[in-house]
C-alpha cells in the first residue's frame, strides 16, 4: 500500500492552522512575561513532550535565561522567584503532578502547557497555556481528530508555539540574534 504523500501533507498543514490561531498566540505575551521575570526556569515533560520542553529550555538558555531541565544532574533546586514550566498534554501525568507539588511547596511559580485544561495538572498550577490538539488522551475511535499518531499533533504545536514564544521573548528581552548564537555550545 502506498500513501498519497502530497494529500497527507496538505491535510497535515490544514490540521496545523488551529494551533497557530490568534486565540492560541494570544497566550504568548503572558507566558513571555512570566519567563522573562523568573529568576530560574525549570522545564519538564514526559516522553516526546519532554523532548519539546528540552528544546525550549535550550532556546531559553540561548536567550540568556537561567534555564534547566528537571532531571538533569545540573538542575538546581527550585524556590522563591523560580518558575517550573511543565507539559501535561492529556491533562495528567503522575510525575508532572508530583513535581508541580514540590515546586509549589518550595515557593516557585508553576505553569502548565496542555491540550486538556480541565485535567488535574492544569487545574493545579498558577497559569495554563492551552493548545487545541489531539493527545494520547483522545487518539482512538470517535475522539480521533488528527491523521498523526497518538500525541504527535500536540507535540508539533508545542514546537511551533515555543519557536514563536522565543521570538517574542527575544524582542521583549532585547536579545540580538548574535547574542543567542554566542550562547550556543561549541562542543559539537
Amino acid at each position: 500500500m502506498t500513501l498519497a504523500l502530497d494529500g497527507l501533507a496538505d491535510r497535515l498543514l490544514d490540521e496545523l492552522r488551529p494551533g497557530l490561531s490568534a486565540e492560541v498566540l494570544a497566550q504568548v505575551a503572558t507566558l513571555s512575561q512570566a519567563l522573562a521575570g523568573a529568576k530560574r526556569i525549570l522545564c519538564y515533560g514526559v516522553g516526546r513532550e519532554g523532548l519539546m520542553m528540552k528544546a525550549l529550555a535550550m532556546r531559553l538558555y540561548h536567550l540568556g535565561c537561567d534555564a534547566h531541565v528537571v532531571g538533569d544532574m545540573t538542575a538546581p533546586p527550585v524556590g522563591q522567584g523560580d518558575l517550573l514550566f511543565v507539559s501535561a498534554g492529556p491533562g495528567q501525568f503522575a510525575t508532572v503532578a508530583a513535581l508541580v507539588e514540590v515546586a509549589r511547596l518550595s515557593g516557585a511559580a508553576t505553569i502548565c502547557i496542555t491540550a486538556e485544561p480541565g485535567g488535574a495538572v492544569p487545574r493545579s498550577v498558577d497559569a495554563c497555556v492551552t493548545l487545541p490538539a489531539q493527545t494520547m488522551a483522545a487518539d482512538q475511535g470517535d475522539k480521533t481528530t488528527s491523521i498523526l499518531p497518538m500525541g504527535s499533533l500536540y507535540e508539533v504545536y508545542m514546537f511551533l508555539f515555543f519557536e514563536i514564544l522565543v521570538l517574542d521573548l527575544r524582542a521583549l528581552m532585547e536579545v540580538a540574534p548574535e547574542a543567542m548564537r554566542a550562547n550556543h555550545t561549541n562542543l559539537e
